[in-house]
């Protein structure tokens, strides 16, 4: 049994454990681990407390797949429901449909007793308008919502350090079904509507019990461009050791051009258990947690330089 999430799923990680030695499935063990990421207010980057876009509205995606039966579920621009992730469960389990957006999600959401609830937090409103006010006229900012030229305003608000936040869960049960979820509020300060990699299957997620699994967290439109998850799945199929697939899968990310280049995270777990995280920038890490191991233990991820130079401005 293991668990790999990116390094702001430590908050979950034990839930998650204890729920496959309980003899919770793998599936169960990831949707335990990133509910309470998601229900953590000092993470600005998924569910409550998570960074608005342009107009100030949380929008949330995630997306959940079964490495047994290739099953997935996935949610887009969701408003007012704390935990997307339960919500992308219930679309693979309940619907003949992998990704379900904006209003339609919500009232799935609503239809399969979800309660909702506020997500924009104070702590994150004060962000939000601080930023802005950076960035436009105190006029503009006033009548934003009707402000007929939003586009423009998007690449000056934007900024690297807001380019990407996400939650990634791994995990492997003891029967060796494996399941990859991913739960994000996105680009902080995104145009309405923007849908980055973590609820697209094969861009940032992908599990398959034959090989392994993948997730990523930073620049979404870097893995949409590339299909990374599903990358460093197919690299496992053609018999790379997990290191090479991931180390491939962050060298294809090169090929883009500049607009598209930033900061990309992967997590990576292959058939047999065996874990390992990559980075195209240095000092950053993951955690991981066996059936074996009382606390989770955190790790640095192998960096993979690459040219990032043309990061959000």
């Amino acid at each position: 049994m293991i668990i790999v999430a990116s390094s702001n799923g430590k908050v979950g990680i034990s839930a998650a454990m204890a729920v496959l030695r309980n003899g919770g499935s793998a599936i169960d063990a990831v949707e335990a681990g990133i509910r309470l990421v998601e229900s953590n207010p000092q993470d600005d980057t998924v569910g409550i407390g998570g960074i608005p876009n342009l107009l100030g509205q949380v929008e949330l995606d995630a997306s959940i797949m079964d490495g047994r039966t290739l099953a997935a579920g996935a949610v887009a621009t969701l408003r007012g429901y704390e935990h997307p992730i339960s919500i992308a469960r219930k679309v693979m389990e309940e619907l003949p449909h992998v990704l379900l957006a904006g209003s339609g999600a919500e009232r799935f959401a609503a239809e399969m007793g979800f309660q909702r609830g506020e997500l924009l937090t104070e702590k994150a409103r004060e962000v939000w308008e601080e930023r802005l006010r950076q960035a436009m006229p105190e006029a503009v900012l006033a009548n934003l919502e009707g402000e007929p030229d939003l586009r423009q305003w998007v690449k000056r608000v934007r900024e690297s350090r807001r380019s990407g936040g996400t939650v990634n869960f791994l995990a492997q049960g003891a029967d060796g079904d494996i399941c990859a979820g991913v739960s994000t509020s996105g680009q902080g300060w995104k145009y309405p509507g923007r849908v980055g990699d973590s609820p697209l299957i094969g861009a940032g997620n992908y599990a398959d019990n034959r090989y392994g699994a993948a997730a990523c967290t930073g620049l979404g439109e870097m893995a949409i461009l590339a299909g990374t998850a599903r990358s460093v799945v197919l690299y496992l199929k053609m018999g790379l050791s997990l290191e090479e697939a991931g180390r491939q899968a962050m060298e294809d990310l090169h090929a883009l051009p500049a607009p598209y280049l930033g900061e990309m995270n992967i997590v990576a777990l292959d058939r047999d258990g065996r874990h390992a995280a990559f980075s195209n920038r240095e000092d950053r890490t993951y955690v991981y947690m066996t059936g074996e191991m009382d606390e989770p233990e955190e790790l640095p991820r192998v960096l993979v330089p690459g040219d990032t130079t043309a990061d959000l401005e």
